[in-house]
């Protein structure tokens, strides 16, 4: 995961299965939290413990304080709207994979529906977010970054957004090259048949850290093309 811990209350907006999908229940357990119901389960925590925080989800818009004189019910209208104008879409070929030293859920092949959704999330939103001020941009350069990577966390305020954007749907922190290799294989059998279909991109969300470090909750769901 690449979300630091800020001092300020910060909601993002997130892609998540829907509630009925057995991907949603698999991975809600697999983490040891449901982010929208509150239910708890037994889980590895020293291997999800960083995933777990933040709920089973892939970042469209990563989190974000809001900015003066805006508040949540008007960031929720604006979801809404948004969410009647993106019509749904399926995304074939999604997979379990290593990514540096993470595990996740990724598309086998590009995905431009994906990569467009994501795009406008962090653009059509950006008026909601707070600047990062010099302590925020500070923490995200402690991982080191390109110049590209620099140039949209001062523009967006985060390093991943459009051009150095990847969808993914984190499973693990960090772990060794044993314990990754391992688990990518237990994980891809698990979520095998449910990964045999296409990812069906139904929703967005809105999830809500509500106390500094705390972990986030799922506020609400938006359905795409909906009336």
């Amino acid at each position: 995961m690449r979300h630091a811990i800020f001092a300020r209350m910060r909601h993002a907006i997130y892609y998540v299965p829907t509630a009925d999908d057995p991907l949603w229940d698999f991975a809600n357990r697999w983490l040891g939290r449901d982010p929208e119901t509150g239910a708890v389960f037994d889980c590895n925590m020293a291997v999800v413990a960083d995933p777990r925080r933040y709920g089973f989800h892939a970042t469209l818009k990563p989190p974000f304080a809001l900015a003066p004189g805006k508040n949540e019910a008007d960031l929720a209208a604006a979801l809404a709207d948004f969410a009647r104008r993106t019509a749904p879409f399926d995304v074939p070929d999604m997979r379990v994979a290593t990514l540096g030293r993470f595990l996740a859920i990724v598309p086998g092949t590009p995905a431009p529906l994906l990569h467009a959704l994501a795009d406008a999330c962090v653009r059509d939103f950006d008026g909601f977010r707070a600047q990062a001020d010099e302590a925020e941009l500070a923490k995200r350069r402690k991982g080191g970054l390109s110049a590209r990577e620099d140039e949209h966390l001062v523009r967006w305020g985060y390093p991943y957004v459009f051009d150095t954007f990847r969808f993914h749907m984190t499973l693990s922190g960090r772990l060794d090259d044993a314990t990754a290799t391992r688990l990518e294989a237990e994980l891809g059998a698990a979520t095998a048949d449910m990964l045999r279909r296409p990812l069906a991109v139904r929703e967005i969300a809105l999830f809500t850290e509500p106390v500094a470090g705390a972990d986030f909750v799922l506020t609400r769901r938006f359905r795409l093309g909906s009336a």
